[in-house]
């Protein structure tokens, strides 16, 4: 069982989520490049360096679910039951992803994303180190058997397969229609039995 945050991290937590919120809605009412990082500050009322303590880059601003993203890819892995398949696991924590991503107001931010050719970047890099944690969790993922190229490849179809899902018309199908393929790959890797 964890233990609740303390006041500190709370407070740390509400901070961080304070900058956040203040820098999209600045970014959504006057665009990306408008904005710059001492505006987002003062907005959020806090100084720049307790910006950059929460806050790597500016691009960070935009994605500050980055981590939680990555973490809840790799608990997939780690947490499911023994004996439960891997890609049904991957599966649902990716279809909960795509559903938030797509919920109301997801639209607008990832227009704003696909508009800003160093947003595209930054997810472009974000989304490699996603795969690259995926893979490390599948690799060492009792009784997976899979080499690193299968581990890394698999992480790399599943990490697109939000990114492809969030941009389909019918998100949900495009991940039905995604993760039959990556399950179809996932079978194909499996190590040969002894005859």
């Amino acid at each position: 069982m964890t233990e609740p945050p303390g006041r500190r991290e709370r407070k740390k937590a509400a901070t961080r989520q304070k900058i956040a919120d203040a820098a999209l809605r600045l970014f959504l009412e006057r665009g990306y490049d408008a904005v710059g990082i001492r505006e987002v500050a003062a907005e959020a009322d806090v100084a720049v360096t307790t910006l950059f303590s929460h806050f790597a880059s500016k691009e960070a601003l935009v994605f500050e679910q980055d981590e939680d993203f990555e973490q809840r890819l790799t608990r997939a892995v780690t947490g499911r039951a023994p004996h439960e398949p891997l890609i049904p696991a991957l599966r649902r924590e990716i279809q909960a992803m795509v559903r938030h991503c797509t919920a109301p107001g997801g639209a607008t931010i990832w227009r704003m994303i696909d508009g800003s050719p160093a947003l595209r970047k930054y997810e472009e890099s974000m989304r490699l180190r996603h795969a690259e944690t995926l893979a490390t969790a599948i690799a060492a993922g009792p009784g997976l058997s899979r080499g690193t190229t299968a581990s890394r490849t698999i992480a790399r179809f599943v990490v697109d397969a939000h990114a492809l899902a969030r941009e389909a018309a019918d998100p949900d199908g495009a991940v039905d229609e995604i993760f039959r393929m990556i399950e179809a790959a996932w079978e194909v890797t499996r190590p040969a039995r002894p005859a």
